[in-house]
């Protein structure tokens, strides 16, 4: 594999430490220039076991009813939405001083986190997720190639099944899935290969080229934060599942924010709120099928608590009888 780079966690990352300008400079003229930037040593080791521990515990079983967990829509990927609600962690990564010093020189002063979800990926040969740039505003309107920036954090150990990124074929067209002969024009001199240890973190400007590696030999953890401007009109297919939606927070993580941390996470910002959102379309058979099995089965358990509680009462009844 070539440029394969290997990225290990060095050390203790100090939040309170001033931010380095022009190390911030400097990082995001790489990012500027090759559309993906490695940020090393951006949280603690305390901090992301913290994130390990709160994201297992979603990936414990699927969501459903009042059981909290994952969401399944695709074979082979564990979905956990919203992960800002978890831990603290989640929310530093968010706002992170170097992060928004980067962020605030390659997309400018109207930039907000509108997305902030991950997922497991599960072991697999099959190429799924294909080169591709991340389609997200209204091709048909949006004429100029907008600027979108990805946060991805592993949050598992990752020697396989790593992100692949051209270097250097960002901002050239608008984002789309590559077709067959797309790809076989692809500069594959300029591939590389961001493995690296848990606590691994990247930006990556996502009309840049990228897919996730195959095969995947074991399962993969990581999570991934999009940052545009709000304003620009989102694609029809992101209106219509209502996927850039407000954030949700939790109100535990949020004591200490700036102003300035406020704007990113979109507080007070009603651009793509939706009043009222009902998921499109009909449930599967399986889910009618979970609901009825589920009517059934409380029916059931109150009829035994009552036959339980006519028992005792039976039996309470003979006891007395006897004295």
């Amino acid at each position: 594999m070539r440029n394969l780079r290997e990225i290990e966690p060095k050390g203790l990352f100090e939040m309170k430490r001033p931010i380095d300008l022009a190390n911030a400079d400097r990082l995001a003229n790489e990012l500027e220039q090759t559309g993906v930037v490695v940020l090393a040593d951006l949280l603690s080791p305390e901090q992301v076991r913290g994130m390990q521990h709160a994201f297992a515990a979603k990936l414990k079983r699927l969501r459903w009813n009042q059981f909290d967990g994952y969401q399944r829509t695709e074979p082979y990927r564990l979905m956990v939405e919203d992960v800002l609600l978890l831990d603290q962690g989640f929310v530093d990564l968010a706002v992170h001083p170097l992060v928004k010093e980067i962020l605030s020189r390659y997309l400018g002063p109207n930039y907000e986190l509108t997305e902030a979800k991950g997922w497991k990926s599960l072991p697999t040969k099959k190429d799924f997720h294909g080169w591709h740039g991340d389609m997200w505003y209204d091709q048909t309107v949006e004429k100029k190639i907008h600027r979108e920036i990805k946060l991805a954090m592993y949050l598992t150990d990752v020697r396989s099944g790593a992100f692949n990124v051209l270097k250097g074929t960002h901002q050239q067209q608008h984002p789309h899935n590559l077709k067959r002969a797309e790809i076989r024009n692809l500069p594959m001199s300029q591939r590389i290969e961001l493995k690296g240890a848990a606590g691994t973190t990247f930006l990556f400007d996502t009309t840049v080229i990228h897919r996730q590696g195959v095969p995947m030999l074991e399962p993969r953890q990581a999570i991934f934060y999009a940052y545009h401007d709000p304003s620009i009109r989102i694609q029809d297919e992101d209106i219509y599942y209502y996927r850039y939606h407000p954030l949700m927070l939790n109100a535990a993580f949020l004591g200490g924010l700036s102003r300035e941390d406020q704007r990113v996470l979109g507080f007070g910002d009603k651009t793509n709120f939706q009043p009222g959102f009902n998921r499109h379309g009909d449930p599967p058979m399986i889910y009618r099928a979970y609901c009825a099995s589920l009517g059934a089965s409380l029916r059931w358990e109150q009829f035994r608590e009552r036959m339980a509680a006519r028992w005792r009462r039976i039996l309470g009844n003979q006891s007395a009888n006897r004295y």
